[in-house]
């Protein structure tokens, strides 16, 4: 992309991330995004880290949680404040490393071209390490019988909305069932989805964190009590 048209903000939900949240960031920088980080409560030195960068360059800014309030507050806050400061798109994008920045250009294309409202990455299964591909299935199902969406993969951290789009997705999951959940919005009000294939960087950290199957059964077991609850 020779120029970026437009407002793009990436957000980034940072928990811990000292190994890898400067390179992350940098790597944006470096492509002429602005950025937002919400850094939901860290306790290393990620907050250090990002106080250094953000008072050397105005394109970064940092929001932070007092305390960790899981990943589905942390985009909460992102995308509200990411709407607050005027973007005209934004892009959630992992802070461990496992996304490829030049694949933003990718999730943004639909969006430039008005074919769509939202766009998902799509990672590809047969590159997943076993845990995290049946972690990943497991997920996929799950939002197909809770939220009736069919979707190639439903836990993506790495997804462009435009900025109509965000102001109608209401997150309310603190946790990691916000995947399953933005993919429910996206029905729930009615909006354009695509998907696009994007390449996943898979290293020790990455795999570490994500969807794995013990994930994907937690969530399984919250949605189920939420449903008990309202009967």
């Amino acid at each position: 992309m020779e120029s970026i048209p437009g407002n793009v903000t990436v957000v980034v939900p940072a928990y811990n991330e000292e190994k890898t949240i400067e390179d992350v960031l940098k790597a944006l920088l470096e492509r002429g995004y602005r950025v937002l980080v919400v850094d939901d409560g860290s306790r290393d030195s990620t907050p250090e880290i990002l106080k250094r960068m953000s008072s050397r360059d105005d394109r970064l800014s940092v929001y932070t949680h007092v305390i960790n309030r899981g990943l589905g507050a942390a985009l909460r806050t992102g995308i509200r404040a990411a709407l607050k400061e005027g973007a005209d798109y934004m892009v959630t994008f992992d802070a461990d490393g496992q996304h490829d920045p030049d694949d933003i250009e990718r999730v943004l294309k639909p969006l430039l071209e008005g074919s769509a409202d939202v766009v998902i990455g799509r990672r590809d299964f047969t590159d997943m390490p076993l845990s995290r591909n049946l972690g990943n299935t497991i997920m996929n199902l799950l939002t197909l019988l809770f939220y009736g969406c069919r979707v190639s993969d439903s836990q993506s951290g790495l997804r462009a909305f435009t900025s109509r789009a965000a102001s109608l997705i209401d997150i309310k999951s603190r946790g990691y069932g916000v995947s399953s959940e933005i993919i429910g919005e996206i029905r729930r009000n009615d909006l354009r989805m695509d998907e696009v294939t994007i390449r996943t960087i898979y290293t020790p950290e990455t795999i570490a964190k994500g969807t794995s199957t013990s994930v994907g059964i937690r969530i399984l077991l919250r949605l189920l009590l939420n449903i008990f609850r309202k009967v």
